[in-house]
């Protein structure tokens, strides 16, 4: 049986900053399962909640930026709690709050008080990787020594299977490491060079001819990712984009995302 897939809603932004609803009807008949959200973009949680129930959507997870989250998280959680959402990641951190900074002991009491905060609400806090996660600092990646230091049943993992490929790690191999831990996994496919090249401070640097393309036409081994999630205890694939393919729209570039993935057996 094949996992479900939802699409991160940042891939179609500007279509839900105009209209919400009818982007998540437009979802759904791409033949998607659920939604990850960026934002309810001045919608009340009851109304995007009622949204999904009546399109047959399921919200399943939202992403809020560290430095958003740590100025009011009870009211993160509550609010996505309100749509129905069972996970929420941290999607991104600045410079100054990353692993090996001043900010680490304090990131991680943070995570530690949020994943609480979650698992109070019946949520899990999850954390969504980019590439410069994958600096290694006396042999461990920043982002293992990260799940080292916070417990697994406060903090699980949201792989996102462009950045960890983009920084030479086989996101299969990765996803295995954390089966059990990986609830969610991200998939978002490039085409171009495989990043090898680190600036001064030891972060992954991206190719110049990086692109940002649709699941299973980059360089991606797509097949073997879902195979690993499927092992490892992956409930959901979210499908993102950051900005679509030359030539085609974001909502042309999801529809054929999740029509690819609906054609692959594993």
């Amino acid at each position: 049986m094949s996992l479900p897939i939802a699409l991160q809603l940042f891939t179609l932004r500007d279509a839900v900053i105009e209209d919400m609803r009818g982007t998540l009807e437009k979802v759904k008949a791409m033949g998607y399962d659920g939604v990850e959200f960026a934002n309810l973009r001045g919608n009340s949680p009851e109304s995007v909640k009622q949204m999904c129930r009546e399109i047959g959507l399921v919200p399943i997870s939202a992403h809020v930026p560290y430095h958003k989250l740590i100025l009011d998280p009870e009211a993160v959680f509550d609010e996505y709690a309100a749509v129905g959402c069972k996970y929420v990641a941290i999607c991104y951190l600045k410079e100054e709050h990353r692993m090996g900074t001043e900010h680490e002991p304090v990131l991680i009491e943070n995570l530690k008080s949020f994943g609480q905060m979650a698992k109070d609400r019946g949520m899990t806090l999850l954390y969504h990787n980019h590439s410069f996660e994958f600096r290694e600092t006396n042999g461990k990646y920043d982002l293992d020594a990260m799940y080292d230091a916070v417990p697994a049943e406060l903090l699980a993992s949201e792989h996102d299977v462009c950045w960890i490929k983009a920084s030479g790690v086989d996101p299969a191999e990765y996803i295995r490491r954390y089966a059990g831990r990986c609830p969610l996994v991200h998939l978002k496919d490039f085409s171009g060079d495989i990043v090898a090249e680190r600036d001064g401070l030891g972060y992954p640097q991206r190719a110049d001819n990086f692109e940002y393309a649709c699941v299973g036409s980059g360089v991606l081994d797509i097949p073997s990712v879902l195979c690993a999630a499927k092992e490892s205890g992956t409930e959901w694939l979210i499908v993102e984009q950051d900005r679509p393919t030359e030539g085609m729209t974001p909502e042309e570039c999801a529809k054929q995302s999740v029509e690819y993935l609906r054609s692959i057996k594993y």
